[in-house]
């Protein structure tokens, strides 16, 4: 551990959204390095998906989706105004911008999506039409597989204005993702937790991402080595196969959040062991769908795997039910 970085004077800069969630990530971190014996401080970064969800937000022109919630943190990031910055992964686009890396994947929580509702513990005892709050697509199109009768609501905002919308009755019901819900011990009106095989969460669901400059990009080369190197005890190699995988995928039908494309990546138990992939794509109203479920031997390539499943999707007509998602 280099003295000549790691001083009170100059400390790993984290930089944040200022979430709740994004807060309890960001300290997360902050606090397994503090526990390793580095001097670390929090910078909280406002974004432009953070102001969407502010009444009277009016977009700018030319808003690229993918990037809402990180791009304000990337652009501190490498002018070197913060060291380190921790995303949600499923937040960032599959391909990044030269000038960054994703330096560490922490292990991943529970990726699976969460019924979160009191009176109906299950998706299927929800009430003919009853209104389920949630504004993703993929979300949707899932839970119309399983339900076609329910209704939906859009319900915006972090995971306490969610549950205050519940709790006041705005919906019957919410689906979220279960590792937000646990991290923040929210999870006391959670009764169901999808199978992959139902709902098959978001790529990188779950998940991490530790993004630092890109050596390539340094600003000063050996502090930017030794951020690098503090935070290698962090990486989880599992994780980082499954999310390649996931990512892959993605990226090759050419999607993004707003898309209703599910993948999920489970590690083997042992190197004996197979890992085993889930992927579904689902048309916008729930009524076709294109599933994989399939298995790798444990020392398979993430990218060649990725790879293959949205090849397999591909032959079974996922881009038709892609190219009618986007059009809606």
């Amino acid at each position: 551990m280099s003295s000549e970085h790691n001083n009170p004077r100059n400390p790993i800069r984290i930089g944040s959204r200022g979430s709740q969630l994004a807060l309890w990530q960001a300290n997360h971190i902050l606090y397994a390095l503090r526990d390793a014996g580095y001097h670390v401080e929090l910078e909280v970064i406002r974004t432009t998906g953070d102001r969407m969800q502010q009444p009277g937000f009016v977009a700018p022109p030319n808003l690229d989706g993918k990037g809402i919630f990180i791009k304000e943190i990337e652009e501190a990031l490498e002018e070197g105004r913060i060291d380190l910055a921790v995303h949600s992964l499923k937040d960032l686009p599959t391909k990044l911008a030269p000038q960054f890396t994703l330096a560490a994947i922490p292990k991943r929580a529970d990726a699976r999506d969460v019924w979160v509702c009191e009176p109906y513990w299950a998706l299927h005892t929800l009430p003919t039409g009853g209104r389920i709050g949630t504004t993703s697509p993929r979300r949707r199109a899932q839970i119309l597989a399983l339900r076609p009768d329910v209704t939906f609501v859009e319900v915006r905002g972090n995971i306490d204005t969610r549950l205050k919308k519940l709790a006041s009755g705005q919906c019957d019901a919410l689906v979220l993702a279960a590792a937000g819900l646990d991290r923040l011990k929210r999870a006391e009106w959670v009764h169901q937790r999808f199978c992959p095989t139902e709902m098959c969460p978001a790529p990188g669901q779950g998940a991490l991402a530790l993004e630092t400059r890109s050596p390539e990009h340094s600003i000063d080369e050996s502090r930017d080595a030794y951020i690098r190197n503090a935070i290698a005890f962090l990486e989880h190699p599992h994780t980082r196969f499954a999310i390649n995988a996931e990512r892959t995928t993605l990226d090759a039908l050419g999607g993004g959040c707003s898309l209703p494309i599910g993948a999920h990546c489970m590690p083997p138990a042992d190197e004996s062991g197979k890992w085993r992939m889930i992927a579904q794509v689902v048309a916008p109203d729930g009524e076709a769908m294109v599933q994989i479920d399939t298995e790798a031997p444990y020392n398979s390539d993430p990218i060649a795997l990725g790879m293959s499943v949205a090849d397999d999707l591909k032959s079974k007509g996922a881009l038709d039910l892609l190219s009618v998602a986007a059009i809606q």
